[in-house]
């Protein structure tokens, strides 16, 4: 192909916190690029979980170039220790920084990317793929060329199935209209499908504790409501961590809390439970069945974590780790078992890098399974890209990120008045306010299995090893 790359902007994918923060680093370097969301407006997965406050307080959750362009614009910096919902991140943050002029007018609503791939070249291809446009296809059938391709499209839209061994359990796929994605909220906008309702929580992670102390609450309020939580350990003590004990205290009493209504049977708790079969019933209701117990729910709450969706990319050269889904580099960095999201080490484009030059994932998709991403993590992996495609090597491989080491990636503490500064989490001063919260926990003593899950008989073809997603 004779199309030069010179001319051609860099499409980023996504206008999410690490997508925008892309593009404030390219519009800071007077690189052309073209930002595609798929949405109606900016940070569309934030605003879907508006209503949690996440546990990092606002210094590490705005970036640098984003901050210096709002700045000469004469936007007014939040208090950097407050923390945020995901409201007032969008309202506050990415909104006014998606509204300035060197980036509103290189953002595409309502373009859903289907396919990446080389103009004219499919994978087999080598002779001039450095050198041939990157073309991406959007769902319309618009083609649009680039020179490089920032995918920062995370991975909100693809949860983990809820059955067991990691594919869907038996009848999941045709169960849809009584599953709930991760964080619903409970207690405002999605009250009435819970209100009075038999709720069954799968997960063990930090987003599940935090739909579950809002169920427990809603319970107290809306007679008939029946809280039940199932997980794959053995025991919940991931889930309480260490209480008054705990190195942060906002972790503790999430903790503490759950422990409460758990022990004061406001919670039904299920242990060594994943799910094998969904059936509905006939009078109305779901069955639940590990292949021995069965849990009878009027609503499923998914709260297993999310995967990567590469397919779109199923055209280009990747490298990527077999087990994480991330590039082969990344993968031992990020790997939940060895690191929480505060012992990940410092990477940029090195580490993020493909066979197929040119093409860089970033922000949670960057990290596949890996449930330990934190924005300011994304936010460097996209100044290390950005200096890279300027062909400043110097600045892209300066790579500097200090993270106070900790098993919290993010959560929802609920504060007394929301003027209260606080901070907590990965990255900032542990708060002391009682919390709700969001997100996983990371490393083995925070959600993965320290040991393998002791398998169920198979007695016929609709029944399976014990397993799946509710660790």
């Amino acid at each position: 192909m004779s199309t030069q790359l010179d001319g051609l902007p860099v499409a980023v994918i996504g206008a999410g916190p690490v997508g925008l923060a892309a593009a404030a680093h390219l519009a800071e370097r007077g690189i052309s690029f073209t930002v595609l969301e798929a949405g109606d407006g900016p940070a569309t997965a934030v605003r879907q979980w508006g209503h949690v406050r996440i546990f990092s307080p606002w210094r590490f959750d705005i970036d640098s170039a984003a901050a210096r362009l709002l700045g000469d614009a004469g936007w007014v910096r939040p208090d950097d220790d407050r923390l945020p919902t995901g409201a007032q991140l969008v309202a506050d943050y990415l909104q006014p920084l998606a509204d300035l002029p060197a980036v509103k007018s290189r953002i595409r609503y309502g373009a859903r990317v289907v396919a990446v791939t080389r103009l004219g070249l499919d994978r087999l291809r080598t002779a001039g793929r450095e050198t041939t446009p990157f073309l991406i296809r959007l769902a319309d059938g618009e083609d649009i060329l680039a020179r490089a391709v920032v995918d920062a499209s995370g991975t909100w839209g693809v949860p983990n199935v809820l059955g067991a061994s990691g594919i869907p359990a038996h009848g999941e796929t045709g169960a849809q209209a009584f599953l709930e994605p991760a964080l619903p909220d409970v207690l405002g906008a999605d009250r009435r499908r819970f209100a009075g309702k038999r709720v069954l929580v799968i997960g063990a992670g930090y987003s599940a504790a935090n739909t579950l102390i809002s169920l427990a609450e809603l319970a107290e309020q809306a007679p008939g409501t029946k809280v039940t939580w199932a997980i794959r350990a053995a025991g919940p003590g991931h889930s309480y961590g260490g209480g008054t004990a705990d190195a942060l205290p906002a972790r503790g009493a999430l903790g503490t809390v759950l422990r409460e209504h758990v022990e004061a049977g406001r919670i039904e708790l299920i242990t060594g439970f994943a799910a094998d079969s969904l059936t509905p019933r006939p009078g109305g209701g779901i069955e639940v069945s590990d292949g021995v117990r069965t849990v009878v729910a009027d609503r499923i709450v998914s709260a297993t974590g999310f995967r990567p969706d590469h397919g779109i990319a199923a055209e280009l050269r990747l490298d990527l780790d077999p087990i994480m889904g991330a590039t082969r580099a990344l993968a031992p960095l990020i790997d939940p078992n060895e690191h929480s999201c505060g012992t990940v080490p410092p990477h940029g484009v090195d580490e993020l890098a493909h066979p197929e030059s040119g093409y860089y994932a970033i922000g949670a998709k960057s990290y596949g399974r890996a449930p330990t991403f934190l924005l300011a993590t994304g936010y460097e992996q996209a100044r290390s890209v950005v200096a890279a495609l300027a062909g400043d090597w110097t600045a892209a491989r300066d790579v500097q990120l200090d993270l106070p080491e900790t098993g919290v990636c993010n959560s929802n503490p609920i504060l007394e008045d929301d003027t209260v500064a606080g901070g907590g989490g990965c990255c900032g001063t542990p708060a002391v306010a009682e919390p709700a919260a969001r997100g996983l926990a990371t490393g083995v003593g925070g959600g993965l299995l320290a040991a393998p899950l002791t398998p169920i008989s198979v007695s016929s073809g609709t029944d399976g090893p014990a397993g799946g997603c509710c660790s």
